[in-house]
């Protein structure tokens, strides 16, 4: 059990961070255009998508990373609480 709770949070991190990488390319270039642009999008847009379909952008400003974001920070939490 501890292997997998260790193994999911690496995993978990590794998505946090390639949401981070997304959203400073949204803010560098709105159209992903590079390939590891294309590769954040491709990766966190499945998740995000259901996200902003619950939370809509509040004066134009997409709330779904931060969402996602917190969420993570919950689940690390929960999984710690388990090794």
């Amino acid at each position: 059990m501890f292997l997998i709770a260790t193994l999911l949070i690496y995993v978990i991190y590794a998505f946090m961070f390639v949401v981070l990488v997304r959203v400073a390319f949204s803010w560098v270039s709105p159209f992903p255009t590079n390939p590891v642009s294309r590769f954040a999008f491709r990766v966190t847009e499945p998740v995000l998508a259901p996200v902003r379909r619950w939370i809509p952008p509040f004066s134009g400003l997409d709330l779904s990373p931060l969402v996602l974001w917190i969420a993570s920070i919950f689940i690390i939490s929960a999984l710690r609480t388990l090794q």
